[in-house]
């Protein structure tokens, strides 16, 4: 692709939707990713992916969300879309490192299955919410968790843009958190999550998904990868490896990602997989940057035709 230098973004965990997988179906090298899946899987993605029951279980729609996201990163190479550095939002971070060939699709599966029972089942063992805030920045939302906290977990736990945060922790902090938001006329949503992802009430899920990331084999991704733990670029499967470890009790530096990738020269931000909530954040985060969501086939298409 000549004239606009891209980055791909990558959804996480909240953009799924049902049928998010139907579009990539048409397009065989989508028709590919979502075979092979759902062979690893044993269970048919686009099947899964068409009821809303499936998609509110963590040990289904994370996988099928690195695998919609894969199959558009696919469909867009396949229609000539180059791509200069990567970054996903939490669970997209793992769909961003089989792109870039830092991770090996079946490597990167095995690391999800794991990733999302460990979360669940940390979920349930340690009760959490999340909900975002509008309007405010990562310093305001510290402050308001600092003033709230009152000995229980709650901190920033994505920082998404400069006016958009999401706050982590338990159940009655969360729930402080919403009083006070309201109190200043701060707008909060409450997330549809089944736990305080983010935060040390994760810090279950931080061994079993440790050594299912050390079992994995890491390489020179071939474009830098933006990780949400520093926020920056990287190249190396050795920081790879080890940052992706602290992801589920860490903040995701979202904003800090989006900055990065423009930094290294990218004009365009390309989000590949289901739904807009990046690119949304993307136009609040680098406002002078094009952000478009590339949501099937045709879209990749026009993308690759209009640069």
């Amino acid at each position: 692709m000549t004239g606009w230098r891209a980055a791909v973004t990558f959804p996480g965990q909240g953009s799924q939707f049902p049928g998010m997988a139907d579009p990539w179906v048409a397009h065989e090298a989508g028709r590919t990713v979502l075979e092979a899946v759902s062979e690893a899987l044993g269970r048919d993605v686009v099947e899964g992916c068409r009821d809303e029951a499936a998609l509110a279980e963590t040990d289904f729609v994370q996988p099928a969300l690195l695998a919609c996201g894969l199959a558009a990163f696919r469909v867009l190479e396949a229609e000539g879309v180059t791509f200069l550095g990567a970054a996903g939002h939490s669970l997209g971070e793992l769909t961003a490192l089989v792109a870039a060939d830092a991770l090996s699709l079946p490597d990167a599966l095995q690391i999800v299955l794991v990733r999302g029972r460990a979360m669940a089942e940390a979920g349930r063992a340690r009760p959490g919410a999340m909900c975002a805030l509008l309007g405010v920045g990562p310093e305001e939302a510290a402050r308001l968790c600092e003033e709230v906290r009152d000995g229980d977990v709650l901190v920033v736990a994505n920082e998404n843009s400069p006016q958009q945060v999401v706050l982590s922790g338990s159940l009655a902090a969360i729930e402080r958190a919403e009083r006070a938001a309201a109190e200043r006329r701060i707008r909060a949503v409450r997330l549809k999550v089944a736990g305080a992802f983010h935060s040390p009430l994760m810090e279950p899920a931080v061994e079993p998904l440790g050594r299912a990331i050390d079992a994995a084999t890491f390489r020179t991704p071939r474009i830098p990868v933006a990780e949400n733990v520093t926020g920056e670029l990287t190249t190396d499967p050795r920081e790879l490896r080890e940052l992706l470890k602290r992801q589920v009790v860490a903040p995701v530096r979202w904003d800090r990602c989006v900055r990065s990738l423009v930094e290294a020269g990218a004009e365009l931000l390309v989000e590949a997989g289901p739904g807009d909530v990046l690119t949304r954040l993307a136009k609040r985060a680098a406002p002078g940057v094009r952000a478009v969501a590339v949501g099937a086939p045709e879209d990749a298409r026009e993308l690759a035709a209009s640069t």
